[in-house]
This record gives C-alpha cells, structure tokens and sequence, in this order.
C-alpha cells in the first residue's frame, strides 16, 4: 500500500476518531464505573480473556494462513468502536455504561492489544518475517490512541459547547479518511479481495455472531439487568476495525493482517442490528401482559 496512505492517512484516521470519542468523554465516565461494578467488570471480563480465547479456538477450527490468523487475533484484541454507543441507545442499552466501557477500554487496549498480536504472531506468524509490535511500535499506539482522547477530554472540560458542536463534523471527517484508507487497499489488493473474503467471511461472521451472544448472556447469567446486558452485548459485539486495521497496516506493514478486520468492518454493523432488533422483540415479548 502507499507509504504516505498507511504513514499519514491511516493514522490520522484513527486520531481523529479517538479525538472525537474524547469530545465526548469527561472523567466522571470513568468514576461511573463504581455504579455498576458487576456489569463493568463482567463485559470487560469477556472483552480481554474470554473474546481471545474464543477466537483463537476459531482461527484454529478454521486453519486459517498464519496472516489471516493474526488479523483475526488482532481484531478480536481492539477495544469495542464508537458505534456501540448508538447501537446501544436505538435497542434500549445503558448507553452511560457504554461510554464507561469505551473509554476503560481505550486505556486497557494500549496494554492488552500489544500483548494478543505478539503472542499471535509468535504461534502463527514465526518465521514469517513479522516481529510484531516491540516497544517503539506499543509506544505508537499509545500515541495514537490514547492522546488524542486525552485532547478530546480537554477540550470538551475547557470548552463544552464547542465540543458537542465538534461531535458531528469530526465523526464526518473521521468517516471520509477512513473511507479513503479502504478504497487505497481496495484498489491494492484487488486481485487478491475474493480470496480474502472467501477465507475470512465465514469466521469473521462466527466470531460477531459469538461475540454478541457473549456481550449479552454473560451479563444475563451474571444477574445484570437487561438494560446494562444490551450496552455490553453492542460494546463487545462492536470491535474498534479501525484500530485494528491502523496497527495492520501501519505499525505491522501488512495488508493481509488488515483483512480480518475490514471484513468484520462491514459486517459487524448488520449482525449487531440484527441482535438489536431480536432483543427488543424479546424485551417486548416478556413485558406483554396476557390477557
């Protein structure tokens, strides 16, 4: 891919997002999580344990090619993306317990994604010329993460209602980088896309559908009411591809390890409205009174 794409645009991309997701941050979204210590600390439970795991078991059980593998690694290692909180508010979730959710896990995925991609790397990439992300690239994500929420999170305390008038435009502008960014890898791997989504359409399938069954019965069977079990099955259900697709490209120079996650990109957002709209029938269903 372009050096100046994956170098300048691909990052910039995720900045902004991640800027954006600060505008509409504040610290009382990290206290809130003391509110609800049990939906918190379940959905993030299942978010960086339980999500890896179950991935690595599909990656296996589909026999993927070790790039692919830890693309779909990766992806399952991201933090879950923005979306989830408009998912969440349009089938009835918690959308404050979203917010908290996003913004912990934004600062866990620094730690946590660096460590899932290297310990996929060395099982399914050894020997294949990729070093995985040693310090200097950790540090990148850091930079590119948690910065520019930082900055968010300033200018939304200094100047608030600039800030909720921001929101709009830079989630506009975030969208047209990225969208520029996929049609770039689009047009680089053209020969190659049908071979990709034909090996990674199905897993990348089982692995939303698996995510969001997880993201709400885990809570459920925890004893979390239905509200908070909805925000938390959108929160894991909706994985950040943007991110997992900027250190791919960016920090691991490889196309093949975006793939996973573009595909997820576009499919995670039909399968997470689909299990919007059953758990709304299902929340309608039990509230109907028999005559």
């Amino acid at each position: 891919m372009d050096s100046a794409l994956t170098s300048v645009f691909l990052p910039a991309a995720l900045a902004v997002i991640m800027f954006g997701l600060g505008l509409g941050l504040t610290v009382a979204d990290f206290r809130r999580v003391v509110v609800y210590p049990k939906a918190a600390f379940v959905a993030l439970l299942c978010q960086i344990v339980v999500l890896p795991l179950i991935c690595f078991g599909l990656v296996l059980a589909f026999g993927l090619a070790p790039g692919l593998a830890v693309g779909m690694m990766l992806l399952a290692a991201s933090p879950g993306g923005t979306s989830a909180n408009l998912y969440s508010h349009l089938f009835g979730g918690d959308v404050a317990l979203n917010v908290t959710l996003t913004a912990i896990n934004s600062v866990l995925a620094v730690f946590t994604l660096p460590l899932v991609t290297n310990l996929a790397i060395s099982h399914f990439a050894a020997g294949n010329g990729q070093v995985g992300l040693q310090f200097d690239k950790t540090a990148q994500v850091f930079l590119i993460v948690l910065i520019p929420v930082a900055i968010g999170m300033a200018v939304r305390a200094r100047f608030a209602a600039f800030a909720r008038w921001a929101e709009k435009p830079v989630k506009i502008l975030s969208a047209l980088i990225l969208l520029a960014v996929i049609v770039g890898a689009i047009v680089k791997e053209a020969a190659n896309l049908g071979g990709y989504i034909a090996s990674v359409g199905l897993i990348t399938l089982a692995f939303s559908v698996l995510s969001l069954t997880i993201g709400y019965w885990a809570p459920r069977l925890s004893g979390v009411e239905p509200r908070q079990a909805i925000a938390s099955c959108m929160e894991i259900g909706i994985h950040n591809s943007t991110l997992a697709i900027t250190v791919a490209v960016s920090l691991l120079g490889s196309t093949e390890i975006a793939i996973p996650a573009a595909v997820y990109g576009v499919l995670m957002f039909f399968t997470a409205a689909a299990a919007g709209v059953l758990l709304r029938r299902s929340a309608a269903r039990s509230t109907t009174v028999p005559a």
